[in-house]
């Protein structure tokens, strides 16, 4: 079992590790989600996120999560073949967590070099936390 932790890691790096991992077999735990960074601009970024989650109806979608675990979640899909039973199979083995759950406490958890903040040449950036309230999560 490979378990992520997503603090200050970039949210399409962290999505494209886990899908590559999750097709290959592994799960996939990744904790800290809401501590998981999209780059761009600030009012950019949350502009686009509510457009999207008020896109559509109710009944027939397209259906945009709120909370930071599911944002994660959904980043991760877009870069599996889901409509496909390998990549349906892959979303299965992949879970999200806002924190570490009593199960992972001890265990190894690894971290992706080369993918986290510290990689911006420019500090525009944003937590999936703070998206994820500004869009209307109760956390």
């Amino acid at each position: 079992m490979l378990i992520i932790d997503s603090t200050n890691i970039i949210l399409g790096r962290l999505a494209t590790y886990a899908a590559k991992k999750a097709l290959l077999g592994e799960t996939v735990r990744i904790i800290n989600c809401n501590k998981a960074v999209i780059t761009g601009d600030k009012i950019v970024t949350l502009k686009k996120f509510k457009e999207r989650r008020d896109k559509g109806d109710a009944k027939f979608g397209p259906f945009y999560p709120k909370t930071s675990e599911r944002i994660v979640k959904r980043a991760i899909r877009g870069m599996l073949p889901y409509k496909q039973p390998k990549g349906r199979m892959a979303l299965e083995r992949i879970k999200c967590f806002n924190n570490v759950p009593e199960d992972f406490q001890d265990k190894k958890v690894e971290t992706i070099k080369g993918a986290d903040i510290g990689k911006l040449s420019d500090l525009k950036y944003l937590y999936v936390g703070d998206i994820a309230k500004h869009i209307g999560a109760k956390q």
